[in-house]
């Protein structure tokens, strides 16, 4: 049988996801009160249903919280105040701390909450994101179940609330930083003149660092010389205008990261002194 899903706020990836549901037999509401033109556009082409928030809230099956992370207690909030079906599944998809995931079940309390993450891009022209989903089995096989035959790609990460989370912010703690110091590094190399020759250098690199671990226990054991290394450039940047704070930091984690003397360096070593370099 189709369910009611009501989605809190449809952006782009809200929207195209709600088209997705909607593509399946689900019956899709949004709340239309105070929202931009622009959402309102959005909501029309993916063919959700508008209604005040109370009717919205009430009739729903399961109620998906898409929004910016920073507005999550506020849809929350939003929620409890009216008050969930008998049943009802509160999917918190943004990707929070899990105190902030507690804190939001707790609010929610008795109703059933499943903690979400969305990785990759909105499902139009042929592209499939990943929904990733914690939480007690029951409800998280509900909400999984609600997108088969979509593009859009459920994998269960655990049975405890904050797990998708978790991956989604760890994941994010790369890429997002990742991309920041690339622009920093064209800047610099812009600034200089050597543009072209660090294009070539990337070229010649086929993966992400993040699938390396195997070079963990290197860079553990070379943090004390690549320490120096960085805070130059963190320099560097500076003097042509650029914020460099983030390299700053990262020059001080390494300075930070030593390895206990005469301990083999493996991956597991090498986490655990990270993680100790931090207190």
């Amino acid at each position: 049988m189709a369910l009611v899903v009501t989605l809190l706020h449809p952006g782009s990836m809200g929207a195209a996801v709600g088209a997705q549901l909607r593509s399946r037999g689900s019956t899709v509401l949004w709340c239309p009160e105070g929202r931009s033109d622009a959402t309102r556009r959005r909501a029309d082409e993916a063919g959700l249903e508008g209604m005040p928030a109370a009717e919205a809230i009430r009739r729903a099956d399961v109620v998906l919280s898409l929004c910016a992370p920073g507005g999550a207690e506020s849809v929350a909030d939003l929620v409890a105040d009216h008050g969930l079906a008998e049943g009802a599944v509160f999917v918190e998809a943004n990707p929070l701390a899990p105190e902030r995931i507690s804190a939001i079940s707790a609010r929610l309390s008795p109703a059933a909450v499943v903690d979400g993450a969305v990785v990759g891009s909105p499902p139009v022209g042929g592209k499939s994101p990943l929904l990733y989903l914690s939480g007690p089995t029951a409800p998280v096989e509900r909400v999984a179940g609600l997108f088969d035959g979509t593009d859009v790609e459920v994998r269960v990460v655990g049975d405890e609330l904050g797990q998708a989370s978790v991956l989604k912010l760890v994941y994010t703690a790369y890429q997002k930083t990742s991309r920041l110091v690339a622009a920093l590094a064209y800047g610099a190399a812009d600034a200089y003149g050597v543009t072209d020759e660090l294009l070539d250098i990337a070229g010649r690199r086929t993966r992400s660092y993040l699938v390396e671990t195997g070079y963990l226990p290197k860079t553990a054991a070379r943090a004390w010389r690549w320490a120096p290394e960085l805070a130059d450039a963190a320099e560097l940047l500076a003097g042509v205008g650029l914020p460099a704070e983030t390299v700053r930091a990262a020059a001080e984690a390494l300075e930070r990261w030593r390895p206990e003397p005469g301990r083999p360096v493996d991956a597991v070593e090498a986490l655990r002194s990270l993680r100790e370099a931090g207190h």
